[in-house]
């Protein structure tokens, strides 16, 4: 049996943000003490020398409290955000579906966020004038799709978001809690279209706190804590470590 081809490698990947130690009242006390150079600094490690690789096909599930990682690993990955340390090597076309709808210009209406969403994707005008009905018939907003995107509710929104990003067929999918949102109907929408994907051999990384959602949609686990990564297996083996007392016992708040 040939080997699957591998489509993502995170290398030792650390990301560092430099904090002050003590707080400082105003901005002027902090030009002060600046220039003085009397300002003292520690490092806060967000990820903390992470590696893992993925196949063709693989659905990883990223599992760990608030504050463990999750995120900033996502949004690396995702090309939003860079490393301090270590490599991220990726195949094909990489769609995040990370803050839904976070770039809709809150003026126009959801017709025109389609072109600007779209666009800000890296979708071709072309592309997406080809896919605009189907777009459309996804989000399923009806007569608000000519409306200004200010007047719809977040669910709305993130339906919008939702139907413009996983319109094209990616080779890796990063999802954020993006199944959460909306009404019961548009999640089963929403998770059929997700699977469809699986089908078709994406490669997924997906964080969810929904153990039903992880234990059926994923393959594979990885558990963070604090930056690092503690654990990685089976999705159902890192969904029961996370879920475990050596973890939750001693777990950050």
């Amino acid at each position: 049996m040939a080997d699957k081809e591998t489509v993502l490698t995170v290398d030792n990947v650390s990301v560092k943000y430099r904090l002050t130690e003590e707080k400082v009242d105003n901005l002027k006390e902090y030009v002060i003490r600046f220039l003085k150079r009397d300002l003292k600094y520690k490092d806060f490690l967000a990820l903390d020398g992470v590696s893992f690789s993925l196949e063709k096909g693989d659905r990883l599930a990223i599992l760990g409290s608030n504050g463990a990682g999750k995120s900033t690993l996502l949004k690396v990955i995702a090309g939003v955000l860079k490393q301090s340390e270590g490599e991220v090597t990726k195949t094909g076309n990489v769609v995040p579906l990370l803050e839904l709808g976070a770039g809709f210009d809150m003026q126009y209406s959801g017709a025109e966020n389609i072109y600007l969403y779209g666009s800000m994707l890296g979708y071709p005008k072309d592309f997406i004038k080809a896919k605009y009905d189907e777009i459309v018939e996804f989000a399923d907003l009806g007569e608000f799709i000519n409306m200004p995107v200010k007047n719809y509710s977040s669910g709305m929104r993130a339906r919008l978001g939702f139907a413009i990003a996983t319109v094209v067929e990616p080779d890796i999918l990063i999802l954020d809690e993006v199944l959460s949102v909306g009404d019961a109907a548009f999640k089963k929408k929403s998770e059929k279209k997700i699977m469809d994907m699986f089908d078709k051999g994406t490669t997924v990384l997906f964080v969810s706190h929904n153990e039903d959602q992880v234990r059926k949609l994923c393959s594979k686990g990885i558990v963070l804590k604090r930056g690092k990564l503690v654990y990685s297996g089976t999705a159902n083996e890192a969904m029961d470590f996370y879920l475990g007392k050596n973890y939750q016992g001693n777990s950050q708040k």
